[in-house]
């Protein structure tokens, strides 16, 4: 397995990590304990030993799980993502619900979720800590200097930031890279939406960081799992999609396959593999819901690297919308500076970056 570290951190995880949202709500069916914990020794087995959960996921479910699974396997073979920012214990919501809960990003509170997270997870640290979905008003000098703190505590190895729940914010992940020394940033970020990662590994090279990539697989576009006709459930996360992420990001599936077919891998794989290509993306934390999922994401480090020309020939084809006209532009990015709340797609080159060369 590739091992990648966050920037200029002693924090080194395997490439491919295992998301563990999927254990605590029930968007992509139910996982019992059991099952849960079988993927996850699945995923170690496969050379994946980067888990990364967060304490609202299913209010506590998710860290709990990887908790008991953190029992069975030395700590030091294991590193462990974790997230705050969400009051459940005051707002718990409903279950299935996807509405956005109460936030807080106070150093007394982030004091608090560290230490119930720590307590499920039956660990003394965290290796990467983020901020969840944290928006530029939260932003604030002690909260920032209170992650430096407990990092200084040994409680925490490195911090970052998780922006969303949609695609976006850009603002976020620029200013925590360049202006807050934050060592992650995590973003959708994959072959069909490229902003703005991009941007935050531009950030993250010149300040010696890492990008996370979640959503890799363009809401299951990229492991080959959609069709034309394929029913979106009222409890499936991708309901929020429009229709054309479905109708052009199948044509774009097409014009792609054949670079997967021409390294000996499957489109999943050559998802995982775009990404791969630049090193500073330091980890992609897949939603991989199955065995078969997984061992696909494994097995992308292992396969062919893409050459310098047919990098090109995909850049130059996500420029033009792969020829498909506007409608299969990517979908705009949430912003919270623009007046309207969401910007056109599109890269915008990180400001003031040669300073920080």
């Amino acid at each position: 397995m590739l091992r990648r570290n966050f920037g200029d951190t002693d924090v080194q995880v395997s490439a491919i990590s295992l998301g563990c949202w999927p254990f605590g709500v029930d968007w992509w069916g139910h996982y019992t304990d059991d099952q849960a914990l079988q993927l996850m020794q699945f995923a170690l087995d496969q050379g994946i030993t980067f888990f990364d959960s967060g304490d609202a996921y299913g209010n506590g479910r998710a860290e709990s799980l990887l908790g008991r699974f953190l029992q069975t396997v030395p700590r030091d073979r294991v590193e462990v993502g974790g997230k705050f920012g969400y009051d459940f214990y005051s707002d718990p919501g409903e279950p299935g619900s996807h509405r956005e809960r109460k936030q807080d990003f106070s150093p007394k509170f982030l004091r608090f979720a560290l230490e119930k997270s720590l307590a499920r997870l039956g660990t003394d640290v965290i290796d990467i800590y983020m901020a969840h979905n944290i928006k530029l008003p939260a932003f604030r000098d002690d909260l920032f200097a209170e992650l430096e703190k407990i990092k200084s505590e040994g409680k925490i190895r490195a911090w970052g930031v998780s922006l969303g729940p949609a695609i976006g914010w850009r603002e976020e992940g620029i200013k925590a890279i360049t202006e807050h020394n934050a060592k992650a940033v995590q973003t959708v970020f994959n072959l069909f939406e490229q902003n703005p990662g991009r941007e935050f590994c531009d950030a993250a090279r010149a300040c010696n960081a890492g990008v996370l990539a979640r959503v890799h697989d363009n809401s299951s576009i990229l492991k080959d799992k959609v069709k034309i006709d394929t029913q979106i459930s009222a409890s499936d996360h991708r309901k929020f999609r429009d229709q054309s992420w479905k109708i052009y990001g199948l044509k774009k599936l097409e014009l792609v396959r054949h670079y997967a077919s021409d390294h000996g891998m499957n489109v999943h794989q050559l998802a995982c593999k775009w990404l791969l290509m630049d090193p500073v993306l330091t980890s992609i934390t897949g939603t991989l819901l199955n065995e078969e999922e997984i061992r696909e994401a494994a097995e992308s480090t292992e396969k062919p690297d893409l050459s310098k020309t047919e990098m090109a020939e995909l850049a130059q084809d996500y420029a033009r919308d792969w020829g498909l006209g506007d409608e299969a532009h990517p979908c705009d990015l949430k912003s919270s500076v623009s007046p309207s709340g969401s910007v056109r797609s599109g890269y915008i080159a990180p400001p003031a970056m040669a300073s920080h060369r």
